[in-house]
């Protein structure tokens, strides 16, 4: 009679568990790295991204027509606390408007995207709506031509596509489109 052999594993030595031990702390440490990287990489919310220099921008223009949306991500914004709330607003109404009345010939904004509100005799108070702004500008440069320039555009990140290379940076003639950190996001004018 054959004796049976008995499958008995004899014990790892130390120096065999604490090499199984530094190849499983090390394989972890690969994977936290490999997925914070990931993670960086496809994150929502890069590091960097494109914002418009109120103190350099020109009002051109081209922010409506060279942004790859089918709607610039670029939209007027209004510093409230520079704003005089004049009747007769640079940035609301055209140049040479015969008369003071909010009929569409007179507008500067070819949206409609500029609200204003009565507050008391002078005094309007005006807002942005952003779903009816272009980034076209016109209201901007009347302001800061005629008034006392709280209409500045700024890139909105929440609907900016954040490209690698920016299309409206590329034919900016300023030069006022430049990627920031994202701690300064929103680059706003000087209040």
């Amino acid at each position: 009679m054959k004796k049976e052999k008995k499958n008995i594993k004899s014990p790892v030595s130390r120096k065999k568990f604490l090499q199984m031990c530094g190849s499983v702390l090390g394989g972890m440490a690969v994977t936290s790295l490999t997925g914070i990287s990931l993670k960086r990489m496809f994150a929502k919310e890069p590091d960097y991204f494109w914002q418009i220099d109120p103190a350099k921008c020109t009002y051109c223009g081209r922010c409506e027509t060279h942004c790859v949306l089918p709607v610039s991500a670029v939209k007027c914004i209004h510093a409230n606390k520079v704003c005089g709330y004049c009747d007769l607003c640079g940035g609301y109404y055209r140049t040479n408007v015969k008369d003071l009345n909010t009929a569409a010939e007179n507008l500067r904004c070819p949206t409609g995207a500029i609200q204003r509100a009565y507050v008391e005799d002078p005094y309007f108070e005006y807002t942005i709506d952003e779903n009816l702004c272009n980034g076209c500008g016109k209201c901007a440069k009347g302001c800061n031509s005629f008034g006392n320039g709280s209409l500045y555009l700024q890139v909105k990140q929440e609907l900016c596509e954040n490209c690698n290379e920016c299309k409206i940076s590329n034919v900016c003639p300023s030069d006022a489109i430049r990627r920031v950190p994202y701690a300064m996001a929103y680059l706003l004018k000087d209040e």
